[in-house]
Parts: C-alpha cells; sequence; structure tokens
C-alpha cells in the first residue's frame, strides 16, 4: 500500500514557486500525495497540480487572520483532514501550517511530522514590547507544535535554530538543515553579462522590510554621485502582509524616477540574463531568499545584507558583497564598486554560478527531503 503524504501551506502559489518538486519527487518514489492550501487559488495554479497527477483542496487558512474564531475553525479543518486522510507523514509548510498541523498531528497521532521552517519573519527581529508580549502569548502553541515524537523541524540556517532554541520551543536534535528551496540550474543559460548600461535588480515582494526604500535611496544616491546605472524594482505588492508598500507608495517610488518600477515578472531567467547587479537589502527573517539562490544561477553578483539567510546565500566577498541593514550609503557604495569593477563583478558572478550548482540544485534539495521522509518511516517501522 502506498505511503500517504499530505502537505500543508498558506498558498498554493508558494508551494508551486517553493515546494512543488519536493512533492513530484515524493510521487516519483512512490508516495500518494496531497495538497491542502489556505487562501484562494487561481484556477490555473489548480489545473496545474492536478495535471501533475496530485489531489489538492482548500482549507481556511488565512495568513492575515487574527480573528480567534476563524483560526480556531481553521486547526479544525486541519485536524479533520489529518483524520480523514490518515497521512503517514504530514509535511508542514509556512508558519500557521506547522503551528496548528503540529499540533493537529499530535491529537490525531499522525505517525511521521515534517515542519519546515523558511525563515521566521520581522517577527523575532523586532525588540519591542508589542513583540515581546505576543512572544509570551504564543509561546505554548510553538511548544506544542513541536514536541511530536517522530518530527524533524527543516531550517534553512542556523540563526533559525539558534533563535527557537534558545527561546525553549525546539529540540535541537530534530533539527535539519536544508538551504533554501533550490534552483532548476538549466533554466538559467545566458550566463553572460550583455554589453549595456550596468542593471541592478530588485526582484522580490515589495515589502519595506525587504529594504525596498533602502534600494531606491541607494539608486538615488548613485545618480547623484554621476554614475551611470539602471534600477530596476521587480515584485508585487502583498497587502496581506502589515508591512508591505500600499500602492499610493510604490506610486510614488515610480514618480522619483529613481528606479524602474516593473511589477511582477513571471520569467526570472530572462530578467536576470538582462541584468547585471542582483541587490537585495533586507532586514525580513529570511530563510534563504529564492531570488538570491536564483541570482547565483545566473552567474549574477549580488549585494545583500548581513543578516540571517541573506548572508546565507553568498560567499562574502567572492560571489556577493555584504552590507549593514538599514544603510542605504552602504549599499551604494557596494553597488558603485561592482559598477566601476567590470572583472571582479564577473568574477563574482562565475563563483555564484559554481556556488548554486554545489549547493543548491533543486533535485540535491528534494532528495534531502526524501532522505527525512524515510528515515521518519523508519523511526516508527513504517518501511
Amino acid at each position: 500500500m502506498k505511503k500517504r503524504i499530505l502537505f500543508v501551506v498558506n498558498e498554493l502559489s508558494f508551494f508551486i514557486s517553493h515546494r512543488l518538486n519536493i512533492a513530484l519527487a515524493a510521487k516519483k518514489e512512490g508516495y500518494k500525495v496531497k495538497i491542502a492550501y489556505g487562501e484562494v487559488a487561481k484556477k490555473k495554479e489548480k489545473i496545474l497540480i492536478q495535471k501533475k497527477g496530485i489531489e489538492c483542496f482548500e482549507i481556511p487558512l488565512y495568513r492575515n487572520s487574527l480573528n480567534p474564531l476563524r483560526e480556531l475553525w481553521a486547526f479544525f479543518s486541519i485536524l479533520y483532514n489529518f483524520y480523514l486522510f490518515k497521512p503517514d507523514i504530514v509535511h508542514l509548510i509556512t508558519i500557521k501550517a506547522y503551528l496548528y498541523g503540529g499540533i493537529a498531528a499530535r491529537l490525531v497521532r499522525v505517525p511521521c511530522v515534517v515542519s519546515s521552517i523558511a525563515g521566521l519573519g520581522s517577527f523575532f527581529h523586532r525588540k519591542n514590547l508589542k513583540n515581546l508580549i505576543f512572544k509570551s502569548l504564543v509561546y505554548p502553541i510553538f511548544y506544542l507544535a513541536f514536541r511530536h515524537p517522530n518530527q524533524y523541524i527543516i531550517v534553512q540556517n542556523l540563526e533559525d535554530k539558534k533563535i527557537l532554541g534558545n527561546w525553549g520551543v525546539l529540540n535541537f536534535k530534530k533539527v535539519y538543515l536544508i538551504k533554501g528551496s533550490g534552483v532548476e540550474l538549466k533554466k538559467f543559460f545566458n550566463l553572460n553579462e550583455k554589453k549595456t548600461i550596468v542593471t541592478v535588480c530588485f526582484a522580490s515582494r515589495l515589502l519595506k522590510d525587504k529594504g525596498v526604500y533602502d534600494f531606491v535611496d541607494a539608486a538615488n544616491l548613485i545618480k547623484k554621485r554621476g554614475l551611470k546605472a539602471r534600477f530596476l524594482l521587480v515584485g508585487s505588492v502583498d497587502l496581506d502582509n502589515p508591512t508591505s508598500l500600499t500602492n499610493r507608495e510604490l506610486n510614488n517610488i515610480r514618480n522619483q524616477q529613481a528606479v524602474e518600477v516593473l511589477g511582477f515578472k513571471k520569467n526570472i531567467a530572462k530578467l536576470y540574463s538582462e541584468c547585471h547587479v542582483v541587490c537585495l537589502p533586507s532586514f525580513f527573517g529570511e530563510g534563504i531568499p529564492k531570488a538570491l539562490i536564483e541570482a547565483g544561477a545566473a552567474s549574477r553578483a549580488i549585494v545583500t545584507t548581513n543578516h540571517p539567510g541573506c548572508r546565507d546565500a553568498i560567499i562574502p566577498n567572492k560571489t556577493g558583497i555584504l552590507v549593514p541593514i538599514k544603510n542605504p550609503k552602504k549599499l551604494a557604495d557596494a553597488i558603485q564598486w561592482l559598477i566601476e569593477k567590470p572583472k571582479e563583478r564577473k568574477k563574482m558572478g562565475k563563483a555564484g554560478r559554481k556556488l548554486a550548482e554545489k549547493i543548491f540544485p533543486i533535485n540535491k534539495i528534494s532528495q534531502q527531503h526524501i532522505k527525512i521522509y524515510h528515515a521518519l518511516l523508519r523511526n516508527c517501522n513504517l518501511v
């Protein structure tokens, strides 16, 4: 009988971009795979999943909800689906999924649990009274969610492991480090820089915590210094996130004309092939940003922050440059250095490609997950 694995995730679009290859690898290994997703998925996303031979269904799980009754309903929905599907493994992705799902899995006695922590967001990195109070309130939920007897907790960087461990909710023996979501290297083949004006690209969700304003300020500084360069701001607003730019704020940035606002771009490989430098001055609680992994795969030099997740995506001064968070001047200095040093810039890009080939191939990341599934099944004698 096929072993059953149920993925639980906040958004189907995120699953497709960051975890679909893991589900396909599990299916290839003989698992019966289902996906439970929150939010509202686009029809084409559901069709894509179904064409891959995977069943998916919606549950009432919403990122921006703080309504206690709605959250209770989300928890019972997860609990009911665990009882109904009787999975051998649940793989819980994104914060509400691994919190509610971790507790539900204990109650229903799901044999094996995988909890994926793709960054801790801004919550754990902001030192203020509001966050301290909220952390004390949610501590029991985190504690219970990570106490399943047969569970692995996947982190993308060691800082997240340290934060949760020191907080007292995590058993270090359960933690497994997998760096990022991987990248399909074959999609990135136009590796040589184009002989055009140096183009610097920011490609991410347009969150203030991702350093959007630092990027814009750095672009203004570069232009005031008389250097010729293009700056591209790529991505969409995420109004369900409290730190997202509003459409009005985005229009204000557009009107400054320091950067070109391009909106969402699906073909990142093509976008990066037309750029020279990829910049992400984030102070968000990242796992390992996929944008930076893809920049390495595209042979592009990187400027990013000395911040958990971001710094884990590069080898400092070899594949990219680290700058302090919230420091547009240092950011502009690093970008200027890359503009003025084309040989060093290209050298960094080539080293970034080698790093991507060694650490971040998507098949390698997928197989690391399959090994975890097999280990958990062995622990409870299901293989």
